[in-house]
């Protein structure tokens, strides 16, 4: 079978319609009239029988029940080998504990992110004699599942909410957040749902590359504040903004990327609703739509 990529959900924290948004996007996906999404997540494989989950969302249940490939193949058999975090966000690990049904997998984090992980005792929940929490460095390649390797780097962001302090650097690069150069099977893919910017040596790192899933948080860094549903922006969440100069559009435009999809996008953002001139101008500039339930192979 060879690489697959499949979205198990491309929206951001609260996914889409939002439980407590009534924004005009909510609103049409409760009414069935744009798609409606769930919590990041994405699941890949190299075989087509082994699989591995990048995050693991709070709506994990309802993604393996929509996902047929990670469906149990006997009593307590499934094809999931492993999962992998970017980052401490809680739309990132909160789903961990939808998985503590004593089944066995391996746990793949950097020392960053399992020291927030075993701060927190509710995670204890995940069984060590079956789940196998194991330390990746950045930089050093592993096996992620049979035929599937993964190679982390540093990309700018900042810590989880729960854990910002009194100064709150959303430019952080280091471990709490991080890209997967995801090879094998035939494929090779970059997986990057949080974003700040794109700095020079993430450019270096993506251009050329065959397939890119990106962080597509908002369309305009003020988004929420002009909707009246927050008060921070995309850049002071650590997440760089789809349009404008300082824009994921406009920052790759000069790259040689052969296919690039938007995920973690927020409820608000309007490419989410395929009629919108958003989404057009989105797509013009050669940028996929990611949705739930998505595959791509090379």
């Amino acid at each position: 079978m060879g690489f697959r990529a499949h979205i198990l959900g491309a929206g951001a924290g609260g996914g889409l319609p939002q439980w407590n948004c009534g924004c005009e996007n909510c609103t049409l996906a409760r009414a069935g009239r744009i798609p409606s999404q769930t919590q990041s997540s994405l699941a890949v494989t190299a075989n087509g029988q082994d699989w591995a989950i990048l995050n693991a969302s709070p709506d994990i249940r309802h993604q393996l029940n929509d996902c047929a490939a990670l469906h149990p193949t006997g009593l307590r058999e499934v094809p999931l080998r492993s999962v992998l975090v970017t980052n401490g966000d809680i739309d990132h690990v909160a789903g961990l504990l939808t998985l503590r049904e004593m089944q066995s997998f391996t746990l793949f984090a950097t020392a960053g992110i399992h020291e927030v992980l075993a701060q927190n005792p509710i995670f204890a929940a995940l069984n060590p004699q079956v789940v196998t929490r194991q330390t990746v460095a950045l930089g050093v390649p592993f096996r992620l599942a049979p035929g599937l390797w993964a190679d982390l780097f540093p990309v700018p962001g900042k810590v989880p909410l729960y854990l910002e302090g009194d100064t709150v650097e959303t430019d952080l690069v280091g471990e709490q957040t991080v890209g997967v150069h995801l090879s094998g099977g035939g494929g090779s893919a970059f997986y990057i749902p949080g974003c700040a910017m794109l700095n020079d040596d993430l450019r270096a790192r993506l251009d050329g590359a065959p397939l890119v899933f990106f962080d597509g948080t908002l369309w305009q860094d003020d988004e929420m504040v002009r909707a009246g549903l927050g008060e921070k922006t995309g850049k002071r969440m650590g997440h760089i903004s789809m349009s404008g100069p300082d824009g994921s559009i406009a920052a790759f435009a000069g790259l040689n990327v052969g296919r690039k999809v938007y995920v973690h996008m927020n409820n608000t953002n309007p490419v989410l609703n395929p009629a919108s001139p958003e989404r057009a101008e989105a797509e013009a500039a050669g940028w996929i739509i990611g949705q739930d339930g998505m595959e791509i192979t090379p």
